[in-house]
């Protein structure tokens, strides 16, 4: 019986504000605690996750290694994820400002990077700073220590296998692990930083 869970491709922001150097490196290992399964062997985990960067720690990716192709305002990392998946790095002028950014694309699809390309822009461009629900818990797993979030694995229900769980806190049984997904909306809020709390909700993309 396969656990495989079903996981989105489609663009989807998992930080936000800008990353950290730290943070950058942080979310590169995103998914380290993940089982060696399909979705890991094909890069379906990461395929459609972006972030915001600066552009020093944009410029420094691009010096790293040699670039595996650069066209106009973006770049590939050279080494691949997974698969055909690979970081790709964008600089765009969004709202007067230059504003640089890493997703993981398929470039297997030749339609990922402008798909990418153009769902960033879309979000970056919302009238107001807001938070899917979505954005929210991406957000709590891409912060939270790894010795507090993991990959729900054969010492957990069998309803787990494979998902994303975390460590909540309860009055009356204390320190439990919780699906990421069933979190309520004040244990969201609790994980997140004050400043993100209050944000508008939008729908997911």
């Amino acid at each position: 019986m396969s656990h495989l869970q079903n996981i989105s491709s489609e663009p989807r922001k998992v930080l936000e504000g800008v990353a950290t150097r730290q943070q950058m490196y942080s979310l590169f290992n995103r998914h380290a605690q993940a089982p060696a399964d399909g979705h890991r062997a094909t890069g379906g985990r990461y395929i459609g996750e972006w972030f915001e960067v600066s552009e020093g720690d944009h410029d420094r990716m691009f010096e790293i290694l040699p670039p595996l192709f650069y066209r106009g305002d973006t770049f590939a990392m050279c080494e691949f994820v997974a698969a055909r998946v690979a970081s790709v790095f964008f600089a765009l002028r969004l709202n007067g400002g230059l504003r640089h950014f890493h997703g993981y694309c398929d470039l297997a699809d030749p339609s990922s990077i402008n798909q990418m390309r153009a769902a960033i822009i879309a979000r970056e461009n919302a009238p107001t700073r807001c938070m899917s629900r979505t954005e929210r818990l991406d957000h709590i797993w891409s912060t939270v220590g790894t010795e507090f979030r993991a990959y729900a694995d054969l010492r957990f229900t069998p309803a787990f296998l494979g998902r994303r769980i975390v460590i909540v806190y309860s009055a009356t049984q204390g320190k439990i692990w919780k699906l990421l997904d069933d979190l309520t909306d004040l244990e969201v809020a609790a994980k997140l930083p004050v400043q993100f709390r209050h944000l508008p909700e939008i729908a997911a993309a």
